[in-house]
C-alpha cells in the first residue's frame, strides 16, 4: 500500500484504525509516559494516574503489536519486564507532545465554552 492508497476519510481504510490507536488518550498518555526510556508495568501505571490494570495491559499489547512499544523480558526470578518505545513509537513523541500540549493551554477556553453551552 502506497501513500496514494491511503485515504482516511474512506470508511474501509486501514488507516482508520491506526488514527483509532493513536487519538486514544491511554495510548497518548502511554507514549508520553515511556518518553524517558524503559519503564516497568508500575513505573507507568504510577505516570498514568487512573489507569486500570486492564486497560493499561490492553494499551500495551496493542502498542506492541503495531510496532510502537517493545517488551523486553528479563529471565530472572520473578521475571522482569521492561517496556520502551521502538523507534516508530518515538517518532509519535512530537507530535502527541504538540496534542498534549495544546489540551493544556486551550482547557480554559474549551471549559468556558463548555459552560456557555451549558447555560444557553
Amino acid at each position: 500500500m502506497t501513500v496514494l492508497d491511503v485515504d482516511p476519510y474512506a470508511r474501509a481504510c486501514p488507516s482508520r484504525q491506526l488514527l483509532d490507536r493513536i487519538g486514544d488518550r491511554w495510548t497518548v498518555l502511554v507514549i508520553n509516559a515511556l518518553e524517558d526510556g524503559p519503564q516497568r508495568f508500575s513505573q507507568i501505571a504510577r505516570r498514568v494516574d487512573g489507569i486500570s490494570q486492564k486497560m493499561l495491559t490492553q494499551t500495551l499489547r496493542a502498542l506492541e503489536a503495531d510496532g510502537l512499544v517493545e517488551r523486553t523480558v528479563y529471565p530472572e526470578i520473578p521475571p522482569h519486564v521492561e517496556y520502551e518505545l521502538s523507534a516508530l513509537g518515538r517518532s509519535l513523541l512530537e507530535p502527541l507532545g504538540a496534542l498534549i500540549t495544546w489540551a493544556v493551554e486551550n482547557l480554559g477556553a474549551v471549559q468556558s465554552s463548555r459552560e456557555r453551552v451549558a447555560a444557553s
